[in-house]
């Protein structure tokens, strides 16, 4: 977390562009700018905000927003039940339609099937996630008007329009995170298929599926739920174009606003916070190693 801190500490100081240039206006003059720099502590030395900022980080003050001057802390919570809503319904359409298929293309290897998952893998990994969202968008809202283009309702206040509204987003993130997930859950299966206790299952007379799901997919289960950890890094990365696609307002959207304003504050605290995110998962996944097989714990 603190390589996370200094790394986007020091980026956002060397990328081009000044906070208080574009808070002051285009017809400010050289002693507004002056002032503005002084009053948001920009023309002190960089370690010296660093200092500063990561001091304020350790007992929970993130700083206040450039623009909004309200505290970031305030507004990522205030925008984190979008993103959450959103992630939580990707990763649980991916999962539940990813895995099925990969373990499907794995049994029906060379088949049809096999060959149909693995183009719609490929497709779904090499198209930008703007590309499939503007894609669903056109057919989806503007030709077929079944859903709505854009915006957010919040599961909380109309459950049946926030689904209407989370269908086209939700996808756009899974499309990308299922091809992911198919070709590993696909692979991992075909190492497994191939083992000995696979082959005595069969020869004991047990039926297709239940060799499959029961003994060998959960053999084969500690590389997807590795690839779904690693994903997390993918899904933050398509909330925040997904977010700004369809106007969602979230965490994506936030970030997208903060880095073009140049609002160094909610940069800088986003970054962590996804960071956090990260690590989180990550940690959880290895935990679910110890779940998933228990082997791991000796």
């Amino acid at each position: 977390m603190l390589i996370v801190a200094l790394i986007v500490f020091t980026l956002l100081r060397l990328s081009p562009g000044d906070p208080a240039t574009i808070l002051a206006g285009d017809a400010a003059t050289p002693e507004t700018i002056a002032e503005l720099r002084n009053e948001l502590g920009l023309d002190q030395s960089l370690p010296i905000q660093f200092v500063t900022w990561i001091g304020g980080v350790a007992t929970g003050d993130f700083g206040q927003s450039i623009l909004s001057r309200m505290p970031v802390l305030t507004l990522i919570f205030d925008r984190l039940e979008a993103t959450l809503v959103l992630a939580v319904t990707a990763i649980i359409l991916t999962v539940v339609v990813a895995v099925p298929l990969g373990a499907l293309a794995a049994w029906r290897l060379n088949s049809w099937v096999d060959r149909a998952v693995m183009a719609m893998s490929v497709a779904g990994f090499s198209i930008p996630a703007f590309v499939i969202g503007y894609i669903l968008m056109l057919f989806f809202s503007v030709k077929w008007e079944l859903l709505p283009v854009q915006g957010y309702v919040s599961p909380f206040v109309d459950l049946s329009a926030a689904i209407r509204h989370l269908i086209l987003p939700s996808l756009t993130l899974a499309l990308v995170f299922m091809a992911l997930i198919a070709r590993v859950t696909r692979s991992s299966l075909l190492e497994v298929l191939n083992q000995d206790f696979v082959r005595t299952a069969r020869a004991k007379g047990n039926p297709g599926r239940r060799v499959l799901w029961s003994h060998a997919l959960p053999n084969a289960a500690v590389p997807i739920i590795t690839v779904i950890g690693l994903g997390i890094a993918m899904l933050i990365t398509g909330v925040v174009v997904t977010e700004s696609v369809f106007n969602i307002p979230g965490i994506g959207r936030l970030t997208i606003d903060a880095i073009l304003a140049r609002d160094y504050p909610v940069v800088q605290g986003l970054m962590l916070f996804f960071a956090l995110i990260y690590v989180g998962v990550n940690l959880l996944i290895d935990i679910a190693y110890i779940i998933v097989d228990p082997r791991i714990r000796y």
